[in-house]
């Protein structure tokens, strides 16, 4: 498409099946370091990745042929893959969804710190009311029974 120009950001999170606390510290920096690369295999670009035990938060920038859906199916899959072989973690899931969040070019440093200070938010609050807490700030109607798969 000449002349056609777009910046798509979405903060994206996801949480392991069950939100299990999988992800141990030994493993969250090649983690995040691998979805970089697979954002960037796909033709994203990851700003910005980080996480806890249980979820992740990428900060994407998508091209205008890639719809949302198709970055996360393609960053979950192939890291779930890596996942089980890097870390011999043949049971290992992602959630079943998602959470993606647009953001505009005024929201990226703050999206980047609060990526960053997951350790510290997550002293004062677990994973699950930060997500209700994110769907309700970006006033996405959600069922309580069916929020967790």
């Amino acid at each position: 498409m000449p002349h056609s120009y777009c910046f798509s950001l979405y903060h994206c999170v996801f949480s392991t099946k069950d939100r299990r606390p999988l992800l141990v510290p030994e493993m969250r920096e090649r983690l995040w370091a691998f979805l970089g690369g697979v954002a960037r295999d796909h033709a994203m670009t990851a700003l910005m990745v980080g996480g806890m035990e249980d979820h992740d938060h990428l900060l994407l920038s998508l091209p205008a042929v890639k719809p949302v859906a198709t970055a996360m199916r393609e960053i979950k899959g192939v890291s779930s893959h890596w996942l089980h072989q890097t870390f011999d973690m043949p049971h290992f899931g992602w959630q079943e969804g998602y959470g993606a969040f647009s953001i505009g070019m005024a929201q990226i440093e703050a999206t980047r710190a609060y990526i960053a200070n997951q350790t510290e938010h997550h002293r004062k609050r677990d994973f699950q009311a930060e997500f209700v807490a994110m769907l309700n700030k970006h006033g996405i109607a959600y069922d309580p029974r069916y929020i967790w798969g």
